[in-house]
């Protein structure tokens, strides 16, 4: 079973930054898509970023384009999360998940939660608080 832990999420004043860390216990992580999305209160959960596993291909929603990056280090199965310029309407629990790149052969269209579940994994989520 695919585990992922996700770590450095924490209070930050607007225009601040944050790096999230997505540890992924996968045994090729070349084979996975991993997934970076948000959940504020009262709101769905959202898509925010993704990375290819097998390509390096990478997507951004509209709201984060130019401020957050994506990144990966497949020799330590861990995905970064780099969230610079950071806004209160960020704030959010930020969840990591994989799901096999058979399920997300085009990141743009397939980096959303209908893709990443019922048959990927999820992380236990991080909270990411942007004061004003």
């Amino acid at each position: 079973e695919v585990q992922l832990v996700e770590s450095g999420g924490g209070l930050v004043q607007a225009g601040g930054s944050l790096r999230l860390s997505c540890a992924v216990s996968v045994f090729t992580f070349e084979d996975y898509a991993i997934g970076w999305f948000r959940q504020a209160p009262g709101k769905e959960r959202e898509g925010v970023s993704c990375i290819s596993g097998k390509d390096g291909s990478t997507y951004y929603t509209d709201s984060v384009k130019g401020r957050f990056t994506i990144s990966s280090d497949n020799a330590k199965n861990t995905v970064y999360l780099q969230m610079n310029s950071l806004k209160p309407e960020d704030t959010a629990v930020y969840y990591c998940a994989a799901v096999s790149v058979i399920f997300a052969r085009s990141l743009p269209e397939e980096c959303r939660v209908g893709t990443f579940t019922p048959m990927g994994y999820w992380g236990q989520g991080t909270q990411v608080t942007v004061s004003s």
